[in-house]
């Protein structure tokens, strides 16, 4: 079993920057696919970006690239999501998850996901 925390959630004004963080425990995250989703009111949970178990650069949805990266300390078993010029339409709660995906945008091939961190940004 992986437990996930996401926090570093807040409000934001349009064009800050903000880090999301996403604390995993009872297994180290080395082997596993990590990605970050987001669901927005109203709207289906949207994958963001993920990062393979075998490390290099990450995978993003076309909204987000170029302004937001994913990173990973296995030391700390933390995966991180740096989000850059944050946009009105970034506003969501985001959620990390962690697995073992044959596609890594789809949701439904993570095992362990987290309770969320709500990210606001007004305009």
């Amino acid at each position: 079993q992986v437990q996930l925390v996401e926090s570093g959630g807040g409000l934001m004004q349009a064009g800050a920057s903000l880090r999301l963080s996403c604390l995993a425990s009872g297994r180290s995250i080395m082997t596993y696919t990590m990605g970050w989703f987001r669901q927005a009111p109203g709207k289906e949970r949207e994958f963001v970006a993920a990062s393979t178990w075998g490390g290099g650069s990450g995978y993003y949805v076309n909204s987000v690239e170029g302004r937001f990266t994913i990173s990973r300390d296995n030391a700390k078993n933390t995966v991180y999501l740096q989000m850059a010029s944050l946009k009105p339409e970034d506003t969501a709660v985001y959620y990390c998850a962690a697995g073992r995906p044959r596609s890594i945008t789809s949701g439904e091939m993570y095992d362990y996901w987290g309770q969320g961190t709500q990210v606001t940004v007004s305009s």
